[in-house]
């Protein structure tokens, strides 16, 4: 949702898959499940140019999703996020149609968006993956978004998590530590003294592994255009999008993008990159999506959420499909009141474009936040019928029960929240639709599970003390037995936040 304007951060916001194999590219990535796995390359006669990579990848273990996820909790609890459903969710589904081409086994991605207008994105240990708003929009079309997501996925398939370990056993955790540091305090508006924090971290460790993690990009950039041309995208965007971040850096002199504080581009990695694409065979390339688009669209609000106008003379000057176009100026109807017009131009689009699901979960939040309840639960409910389990509208959905039908909120929330255990703003609608609908005991189970979430470990498990005696009290059998299954679940992750304090 545009609820929440992007602050304005003044350094790095936070660091994508860091560059020396201490943190970053040992932070790794995750999405939804997908079925088989097609055909890659792989089954192509093989390339002139030597490979870096091996075939022995395996699923990621449980250590290390644990690990990825205690850290995703120490993120939250400090970064500012934008929550943006519908943003998320076109995010989590690109990931997911990358996620069969990558190599990348045994994951359940969990995506997050940073609220900030800096370039970056990272990838963490467990199938973590994060988003700057601001990458977006950058990103003037799908494929060079998802070359960078590509990309990350490369960090993945190889184990540079592990490898990376390997190399730096004794300082790993004090490293990783100090580091997590460093970007909590820039991704919280700390600046200068963040990157300090993290580059300072680092020191110790760049000497001896510059070389090895400059391997690592040049593995992950081959895995990545292979990715992405086997998901039907032109690998040719990954090399225009390091071009295009190179040129940005020169302009910017000393305050490069975050990417390339993490990810440095080279003539030389450009060049290997691009014989890579040379001997790519060509096929039919994905072509960029309207949808795209409109969540670009979303971005650019968000983060010129004072100078809303703004945002739309960017896509202009992007030239920007007018449908995106228009999509955008209904938001900014919206956000200045003028409700019937908005809500009129989305309904459009939405009978022009009816496989766009983004388009009436725009139009229900909209209704929404102009306060019309009603209107909000009939949108939502006629887009659950024709799209059935859509996330972002189940939500808003909720959401929007909350005010007329508590009970039916509860019902509708928590049938998300066990699809979606890992959405902390989930977890706050159903603590509340459980609380006015006499759930108590589970009220304050999805309150600890929120604040588990978003790194209060401590209070969650003094929340789940109270849905304990509540239970009790109550004789709610079942929630006892669901209150003392997620103790345990509380404590490891405890014991895992230790090791970043």
């Amino acid at each position: 949702m545009l609820r929440r304007p992007l602050p304005r951060l003044s350094a790095i916001a936070l660091s994508l898959a860091l560059s020396a194999p201490t943190l970053g590219q040992e932070l790794s990535l995750e999405l939804p499940d997908q079925a088989t796995t097609p055909p890659t390359f792989d089954e192509t006669p093989s390339f002139e140019l030597p490979s870096l990579t091996h075939r022995d990848n395996q699923a990621i273990s449980g250590e290390e999703m644990q690990l990825g996820r205690a850290w995703l909790r120490q993120f939250r609890a400090h970064a500012p996020l934008w929550q943006d459903p519908l943003a998320e969710h076109y995010l989590a589904s690109l990931v997911a149609r990358l996620l069969p081409y990558s190599q990348v086994g045994g994951i359940d991605p969990v995506v997050t968006l940073v609220a900030s207008e800096r370039l970056n994105a990272f990838a963490v240990p467990g199938g973590v993956i994060g988003v700057n708003a601001g990458l977006f929009a950058f990103a003037k079309g799908e494929a060079p978004l998802a070359s960078v997501l590509a990309h990350e996925l490369g960090h993945l398939s190889q184990n540079h998590y592990a490898r990376g370990q390997q190399r730096a056993e004794q300082t790993r955790l004090p490293a990783m530590a100090a580091m997590l540091a460093g970007m909590l305090l820039a991704a919280g508006g700390g600046g200068d003294a963040g990157i300090a924090a993290a580059m300072g971290s680092q020191a110790a460790l760049i000497q001896d592994q510059l070389a090895y993690s400059r391997r690592f990009e040049r593995e992950a950039d081959r895995l990545g255009l292979q990715t992405l041309a086997n998901a039907g995208y032109d690998p040719q965007s990954m090399v225009e999008m390091f071009r295009t971040m190179q040129h940005m850096a020169a302009l910017q002199g000393g305050n490069p993008p975050e990417f390339l504080l993490t990810h440095p581009v080279t003539e030389s990695r450009i060049s290997d990159a691009q014989a890579r694409v040379a001997q790519l065979p060509v096929g039919t390339h994905h072509i960029d999506t309207t949808e795209y688009q409109m969540v670009r669209a979303r971005a650019l609000l968000a983060i010129h959420d004072q100078a809303p106008q703004q945002a739309l003379t960017r896509l202009q000057r992007d030239g920007a499909p007018q449908a995106a176009q228009r999509y955008a100026t209904a938001l900014i109807d919206a956000q200045q009141g003028r409700t019937d017009a908005a809500l009129s131009a989305l309904d459009t689009l939405a009978t022009r474009l009816p496989d766009l699901a983004l388009l009436p979960a725009s139009a229900a939040e909209v209704a929404l936040d102009a306060g019309r309840v009603d209107d909000a639960i009939a949108r939502s409910r006629r887009q659950l019928r024709l799209m059935p389990g859509y996330a972002p509208a189940e939500q808003l959905l909720g959401e929007a029960l909350l005010q007329r039908d508590p009970g039916e909120a509860y019902r509708v929330l928590r049938e998300l929240a066990a699809r979606q255990p890992e959405n902390p703003q989930v977890f706050t609608l159903l603590a509340e639709a459980a609380g006015r609908s006499g759930h108590r005991a589970w009220g304050h189970l999805a309150r600890a599970e929120q604040l588990q979430l978003t790194g209060r470990i401590d209070r969650g498990i003094e929340q789940l003390d109270v849905a304990k005696e509540v239970a009790e009290d109550s004789g709610d059998a079942n929630a006892l037995a669901r209150i003392e299954q997620r103790r345990e679940a509380f404590v490891d992750y405890r014991e895992t936040m230790e090791e970043f304090r």
